[in-house]
Formats: C-alpha cells, structure tokens, sequence
C-alpha cells in the first residue's frame, strides 16, 4: 500500500489541545477525547476526520466499559477498536473507489428504498425525526443517502469475490473431515415428550394414577402422544406435545434417563413415580454416541469451506487494493 504513518509530536499536542474544546463544544463521549480531533486518514483523496472516527465508535462504547475489568484495559482495546474501526472506514473508500473505476452501477431506485426502510424501520417513518437525527450528526439527507450508496456498493464488491461451491473438490472435503472427525463427535441423545402428571388442590397419588391408567388407555387405542400430551400433561410443554426435544442422559435425572433411553423410537413407556409425580416418556427419535460419517457432515464441511474460501478471496482482493492505493494515517 502506497502510505505514510505520521507520528507527528507536533501534530499529536495539537490533537491534545483540541479535546478540551471538542468536549465544551459538542458534548463529545469522555472515553473518547482521548483521540483527540482532527484528520484521522486521508484515503484516495477522501478525508476521515477523527469525528467521523469518534462517531463510528460512540455506540460501541458502552459495551466496551462494561467488559474492560481495568481503565488500563479498557484503554488498550479502545486503541485496538479505533485502529480496526479507521481501517475499515478507509477499506470502504478503496472498495468504493474501485468499484466507480470499474463502472458499477447502483439503481436510484434500490437507493431509494434502503433510504425509506431506514426512515420506517429506525425512525418510525417520522422524517422529522430522522431530520434531527441527522442534524445532530451534521449531516445532510444527501449524505446519508451517500452512505447508503457506499454501504450497497461494498456488499455487492464483497459478494462478487466469492467462489462458488462447486469449485470444493471432494478430496478437499474428506481432508477436512478426516483432520477434524472431533468436530463431528455427537453423544448419545434421545429426542423425549412426556406427559407429567402432578396433584392439584388435594388430589393425591390415587387420584393421578387414576388419570395415568386413562391416559395409557388412550395410547393403547391408537391415541397420537403429543395430542394426549396436550390433554393430560401438566407442565409448560404440554402446549407443544409434551415435547423437550433433543437431551442427553445427564440433563434429565437418571431415574427417567434409564428408562428414556431404553425406549425404541416410536415407543412409550409405563407411568413413572416420582414422588407426587407421575412420569409417561415417549422416545421420538434416538441417536447413537459416535463419529458422524462423512455422509452425513458432507454438507455442513461444504459450508464450512465455502466460507473459508470466501474469506480467503475477499482478504486476498482487499490486500490487492490496498496495495494499489494511497492511503495516508495521521493517528
């Protein structure tokens, strides 16, 4: 990259000075005075101004705080979010600027509509409102509008850089799956409904076996087991069938994981005591403790790939700009 990082003790005292005045005049985020005002880059021509930086930053602050657990650290990842925010800010001109030299063109009309989703969706079509949004920002409905262009034409040179799936030999694929077969270890698991049967008022254990026999009556007859969950079962699943989806033995307590997972797909258990409680399992599914087969991972290793792929070219396209680009720090 055609750059020069400039670390001016001059131009640094000057960027001191302006804090003080920055934060009487525009009410600046304390935690970010410290970057003090100013050029921040000059990428292709285009000017990042250090409020511009400040902005990018300021919602990501709070977050930033809470998860420092010293001022020291939360000094140090700020340095670290600016350095990854400014570079990001200048990526966006060079993508920009590479884009109109090709001739990409963006439809008004798309501007357009992402411009009025914004208005409706962040600001309740109160224009307004997002009026005074802007001009507290100082900016201009036709800046924004410009941010959105920029935004849009940076996605679509993004996604142009992406390889198609089928460019994934299998060979690639099974060299995948064989340096991370870990990856793909499942445990044993059962997919469970249950009908829970609990006393209410003063009913007591006659009076719920009483409800167990009929429910297991209901069964017997052919009955679907999520719909005499609904009826019967007791608890906040009822409403899906009784359905707890996938667990494994150590989530449920062993007098019921036994018998759960003794169950075959498809069948259901005798009433279960508990206590107060009675205990009906139903085993939707099961699935065995091993290594997936490739088979069945083949899949989500193509995925996996496509997205280091992408990543791969987009970084290799990205560096290629850069390279080919004059950018100039101040910070």
């Amino acid at each position: 990259m055609k750059h020069l990082r400039l670390a001016s003790i001059f131009f640094s005292f000057a960027l001191l000075l302006s804090a003080n005045s920055f934060a009487q005049e525009a009410g600046g985020n304390p935690d970010l005075l410290r970057l003090g005002n100013g050029i921040a880059a000059i990428a292709e021509g285009q000017i990042i101004t250090v409020e511009q930086l400040r902005r990018e930053l300021e919602p990501i602050i709070p977050r930033l705080r809470a998860e420092s657990r010293s001022a020291e650290e939360f000094s140090q990842r700020i340095d670290e979010l600016s350095a990854e925010v400014l570079q990001n800010m200048i990526d966006r001109i060079i993508i920009v600027k590479a884009a109109e030299d090709r001739g990409l063109m963006i439809p008004q009309s798309y501007i357009d509509q992402e411009y009025n989703e914004v208005i409706s969706r962040d600001f309740g079509n109160d224009r307004r409102r997002f009026l005074e949004y802007l001009k507290e920002r100082g900016e201009t409905p036709r800046d924004f509008r410009r941010d959105i262009y920029k935004r849009v034409v940076v996605n679509v040179m993004r996604q142009e850089t992406r390889r198609s799936q089928s460019e994934i030999s299998p060979e690639r694929i099974e060299d995948f799956y064989v340096r991370n077969k870990l990856r793909f270890y499942q445990r044993e698991a059962l997919h469970l409904r249950q009908i829970i049967l609990s006393p209410m008022a003063d009913e007591g254990l006659v009076t719920l076996r009483q409800t167990a026999k009929q429910v297991m009556s209901e069964l017997g007859g052919g009955a679907n087991f999520a719909d005499v969950a609904r009826k019967y079962s007791q608890d906040d699943m009822s409403r899906r069938g009784g359905d707890w989806g996938w667990i494994e033995r150590r989530e449920i307590r062993r007098e019921l994981s036994d018998i759960a997972f003794a169950l075959e797909p498809g069948s259901y258990s005798q009433p279960v005591e508990l206590g107060n409680t009675i205990f009906i399992l139903y085993a939707e599914d099961k699935r065995k403790e091993m290594i997936q087969p490739i088979s069945q991972v083949r899949d989500i290793i193509e995925n996996v790939l496509v997205g280091e792929i992408a990543r791969e070219a987009q970084e290799k396209w990205l560096n290629e700009l850069r390279e080919n680009s004059y950018v100039r720090y101040f910070m």
